[in-house]
């Protein structure tokens, strides 16, 4: 058995969060040219928000010290995952209280930089089962 590659895996999540903000960015335009202002500020508010929350994620999961020990990586990431649902509910909260936005416009870019997501794993895929074949 192969221990994962961190510094792999951590510019893995960072590919992840700059995916995610081109994806923003290009939601953003989109909305922009096809509704209106208000609809593209929602997108780059959702699409932040998600932006933002992954950023979070990435930052605590990979920070030194939890790599030494197994136990203290999971952790880190449990950790991390909480602090990101934590971040991305009071964003949320924060954006609809304070701002005017166009919901649909919001939440269709924050679903749509999960795509990044999808799109990362699927790349990811075939490195790991070389590595697993080699191993």
């Amino acid at each position: 058995m192969s221990a994962i590659d961190l510094p792999h895996a951590r510019r893995l999540a960072l590919r992840v969060v700059l995916g995610q903000a081109v994806v923003t960015a290009i939601a953003a335009l989109v909305a922009a040219a096809t509704v209106d202002r208000r609809a593209a500020l929602s997108a780059l508010l959702g699409g932040g928000i998600a932006t933002l929350g992954s950023l979070l994620m990435a930052v605590l999961a990979f920070r030194s010290g939890a790599a030494g020990d197994a136990q203290r990586a999971v952790g880190a990431f449990y950790a991390a995952e909480v602090a990101k649902v934590a971040l991305v509910v009071a964003l949320f909260v924060a954006v609809l209280k304070w701002v005017n936005v166009a919901p649909l416009a919001m939440f269709v870019a924050f679903a749509a930089t999960f795509l990044v997501y999808w799109i990362a794993l699927l790349s990811a895929l075939p490195a790991l089962s070389g590595a697993r074949r080699g191993a």
